[in-house]
């Protein structure tokens, strides 16, 4: 309490910001008005209280002014919300930070509303950079996370007025979630309790119990214990049956890990999504999290998935960064965090970096993002951290002027840069060797259809239960499944351990199999789980490790072939194509799966010469119905309807470069690269 009266104290002393404007958003927020005291409500740890916030964001970039508040095109956001203090050891500071979700106007209903770009959601905080004077290292790491691929909250710097007071400098970002656009899992069924139903989805988190949440189970570690926490389903509605899943999977990934079990079919690969817990390293060891493992560590399991590590969460205590008023002093530049001997979390962390397979796809992996150019190396991370500089400057001088807790900014900037260089040299001459795993030799599976958006009949009355997806073996011996799975969120399989795939043989796992052979006549290998995207989606095809066999991120968008709530599917039209590239894939609308890559729609039409200078003709065995020309971001630069084999199109006015033409015929569509001279 002494501490928190002296950091009273030291805010007291600086003076209230004449805030009028800002090259942020702003949001004012003002609480109801209490009957009992007839000022505006003070907000409380909980419950949430209602308030009225607006944002005011000029989308075009320029100067936002307090007084927009009233002008409707300058508004974001304006409508209800309900708002509660949020943290822990910060909220022992003056400046407080807050969790709110945004409401109807009737105050009792949950609406979801996008905020400055971000997806629909309701819940979200305004973190008011508790512990840090470079204000940016949760800003800074959740945008490296997501830079090296994964689904991290998203930040908006923002300065906040609270009921016509000027609070400073935020950031207004994500709550933690299970939802498509944030976590992508899927919230298990209340009543599941047996079977693939029990199998998912949870989010579960190593974390103090400061929240009032009951403690799940407690893991040893090698310097004490952690406690773990239900945060979905909530404490309050998870059963015993799902408890005791979830609780089993870490004590099986405990186990496996600390006797080195590697065994595709029953050791750690076989409970982990591998590639998850070593970038979880990557990001927690780059930053010398105090926190790491231990605190705010977050993971998250779908249903007939493996448990997977993240997203990461509250990196205030970074990049040499502590409680330092506390008496700690923990994030250096030399040492591993997960076996420091303060806050190392569960023992699997410390057995995981032990074992000679995982640190080396650790250490393979902190060499690929580190690299010149990639999101880790340091020139990429000292622009990044420049770019903020410069974003914040204005706002960083009123947080001074309002809290005192930035006194000399560009130090704690220089500071910040030298820590980081000393970081990477010191893991770069101490994490070993990945000779070991690299250029791994993967199976020659192929993706080659995929049916995401089924069309409905009154035969099969439900799209969803049409989905498949066929891979093929397009080489010369038979491959061995173990191992092998989906990697990315949004669909799950594993296929069946010592289960085979012969040379040249197609196989297809469907949403539902009993309709796929009752539509098809073909019995499917196996079930995903969950259901593809109606508009994009990525689908990664991986070995235990999680080294990439075959990856397709298709869409329902142009210049992708129609194969949308059509009655077509997508197939590749040459398994040896690169099957990134739209123009690899062409749309088939038969009910047929016996077509050949080959003889499809998109082999019977011909393009040349490629490259064009003028003008590009187009040859079909059947008859063209329609023809689009597209630049290389998707937009639509001409279209025409046809009723021929045959058809000239004029590119002479076109610049150099890459373009896409989609064609349609009477069986589907095909999309084509197109280089123009």
């Amino acid at each position: 309490m002494l501490l928190a009266a002296l950091l009273f104290l030291q805010a007291a002393a600086y003076c209230q910001v004449n805030f009028t404007q800002s090259n942020l958003p702003i949001v004012i927020i003002n609480t109801d008005i209490d009957p009992n005291t007839g000022q505006p409500t003070v907000i409380p740890d909980d419950p949430k209280v209602p308030a009225s916030m607006k944002i005011i964001y000029h989308e075009d970039g320029s100067t936002n002014f307090v007084t927009d508040q009233d002008t409707e095109d300058f508004l974001d956001y304006e409508g209800r919300i309900k708002i509660e203090l949020r943290g822990s050891t910060s909220q022992d500071l003056p400046k407080k930070q807050y969790g709110w979700t945004t409401y109807e106007d009737n105050d009792s209903t949950k609406k979801k509303v996008s905020i400055m770009g971000m997806p629909k959601q309701n819940d979200w905080i305004l973190n008011g950079l508790a512990f840090d004077p470079s204000l940016m290292r949760d800003h800074l790491t959740y945008n490296l996370s997501r830079a090296i691929g994964y689904y991290t909250v998203r930040t908006q710097y923002c300065e906040m007025v609270l009921n016509g007071e000027y609070k400073g400098l935020y950031v207004l970002q994500e709550k933690l979630k299970d939802d498509t656009n944030r976590i992508n899992i899927e919230a298990i069924d209340e009543d599941a309790d047996a079977g693939m139903a029990l199998t998912g989805g949870y989010i579960t988190k190593a974390d103090k119990t400061t929240g009032g949440d009951p403690v799940a189970w407690v893991m040893p570690s090698y310097a004490g214990t952690t406690d773990f926490i239900h945060e979905l389903p909530k404490p309050e509605d998870v059963t015993p049956a799902q408890n005791t899943y979830i609780h089993n999977q870490f004590l099986a990934l405990a186990s496996k890990a600390h006797t080195n079990n590697t065994n595709l079919s029953t050791g750690f690969p076989s409970v982990i999504d591998i590639p998850t817990f070593v970038d979880f390293f990557v990001m927690n060891e780059i930053s010398s999290n105090a926190d790491g493992y231990q605190i705010s560590t977050f993971f998250h399991k779908d249903k007939g998935g493996k448990l997977r590590a993240g997203p990461i969460w509250d990196f205030n205590l970074t990049y040499g960064n502590d409680l330092f008023a506390y008496g700690l002093d923990r994030s250096h530049t030399d040492v591993w965090q997960f076996s420091d001997g303060g806050n190392e979390g569960p023992k699997f962390w410390t057995d995981l970096f032990d074992n000679p397979t995982f640190k080396c796809y650790f250490s393979r992996r902190w060499n690929e993002v580190t690299a010149d150019g990639q999101p880790l190396s340091y020139d990429k991370l000292e622009e990044f951290i420049d770019t903020t500089v410069a974003l914040i400057a204005d706002a960083t001088v009123r947080e001074q002027q309002t809290w005192g807790t930035v006194p000399n900014h560009a130090q704690e900037i220089a500071n910040l840069k030298s820590w980081l260089q000393e970081r990477i040299s010191w893991i770069d001459a101490h994490i070993g060797s990945y000779s070991a795993c690299d250029n791994i030799e993967v199976p020659p599976l192929v993706i080659t259809k995929i049916n995401y958006n089924p069309a409905e009949s009154d035969e099969f009355p439900e799209s969803d239960d049409q989905e498949f997806i066929e891979i093929k073996n397009i080489g010369t011996t038979t491959v061995n499944l173990t191992g092998v799975y989906l990697r990315e969120l949004g669909v799950s399989y594993q296929f069946p351990a010592d289960a085979t795939i012969a040379p040249l043989q197609k196989i297809q796992i469907a949403s539902n199999p009993d309709v796929f052979e009752a539509k098809y006549g073909v019995t499917a290998f196996g079930q995903f789980q969950r259901n593809l995207s109606n508009s994009s989606q990525a689908l990664v095809l991986a070995d235990g490790w999680g080294n990439i066999i075959d990856a397709v991120e298709y869409s329902d968008s142009a210049p992708w072939p129609d194969a949308d709530g059509s009655g077509a599917y997508l197939i590749l039209v040459d398994e040896n194509s690169d099957n990134s590239l739209p123009g690899s894939w062409a749309a088939y609308q038969d009910g047929d799966l016996s077509v050949a890559t080959q003889s499809a729609t998109a082999a019977t039409i011909v393009m040349y010469p490629n490259p064009v200078s003028n003008i590009l003709t187009i040859q079909a065995n059947d008859v063209l119905k329609n023809i689009e020309v597209y630049d290389i971001y998707g937009k639509l630069l001409q279209s025409a309807t046809a009723e021929t084999t045959t058809l000239k199109v004029d590119l002479s006015g076109y610049a150099q470069g890459i373009y896409f033409v989609k064609v349609a015929g009477t069986k589907g569509s095909v999309t084509q690269k197109i280089i123009k001279n």
